[in-house]
């Protein structure tokens, strides 16, 4: 069986973590090494001269990031992002990065990012569909967001939206209530409402939003608002606009 040869670059601006992907990518027989960058515009430029087919891209880096080194560059390898700052983990998934490896990461964790390269590289492409008339242009939306990566330990997880009971916010960050589990992401409620789906998330208060897919029953709690309760036996009071909206649900 064949093993599929990956043209691969470094974009890393600290000399040690890059010397130990260039020995992380001599023991895998999967990658060759074609070039090394040590700040974002020289990325730039060594990707869309190699044409890659996989970049391990440090997020911060001189001149710029390692997110604006893939707006940049016209040609686009599989990107895996590599990174003491787990904080950019939401950012480099939307996009579309491959893997996030935030350091100091091992030999293990390592083949684990380049197994998932060469599964999705190897993977077929969609079948092409027979053209269709198409019905008048709507304006263009980007996707529900379905997961988050998060921070656990020195690790990112992902979380699925659809396991998600309840939001809470608190300034620039959120707590992700999954009824079992409450997990910190770095990102503002505001923010995260705009990225979520209006049929199952709705914002009840200014600090809460809620899955309605999760939510048991709704009972009144005064003669104003409306008490939100979870099948975890958790309860939310929904602020005055956020109950009226709750009772437009009602049919």
């Amino acid at each position: 069986m064949s093993v599929m040869i990956l043209r691969t670059v470094v974009a890393e601006d600290e000399p040690l973590a890059r010397q130990r992907l260039r020995r992380f990518i001599e023991r895998d027989p999967r990658l060759v090494l074609v070039g090394e960058a040590e700040s974002g515009t020289a990325a730039v430029e060594l990707i869309d001269r190699l044409a890659p087919d996989v970049v391990f891209l440090d997020v911060q880096m001189p001149e710029c990031t390692g997110l604006e080194v893939l707006d940049r560059a016209a040609h686009r390898p599989a990107p895996v992002f590599t990174t003491a700052y787990p904080d950019y983990a939401l950012r480099a998934f939307e996009v579309e990065a491959y893997d996030y490896l935030v350091k100091p990461f091992g030999w293990t964790r390592f083949q684990a990012a380049v197994d998932r390269v060469a599964r999705r590289l190897a993977a077929p492409p969609a079948p092409a569909l027979p053209p269709v008339p198409a019905p008048a242009p709507a304006p263009a939306s980007a996707p529900y967001l379905e997961r988050m990566f998060v921070r656990r330990g020195g690790e990112m997880v992902p979380v699925s939206m659809r396991d998600v009971h309840r939001i809470e916010g608190a300034g620039d960050y959120v707590t992700l209530c999954t009824g079992a589990d409450q997990v910190l992401a770095d990102i503002s409620l505001n923010e995260l409402e705009r990225r979520l789906d209006p049929a199952c998330f709705r914002r009840i208060h200014r600090a809460h939003i809620v899955n309605l897919d999760h939510v048991s029953a709704i009972r009144p709690y005064d003669e104003r608002r409306l008490s939100v309760r979870f099948a975890d036996g958790s309860e939310v009071v929904a602020s005055r606009a956020g109950s009226q909206s709750l009772r437009e649900m009602v049919r």
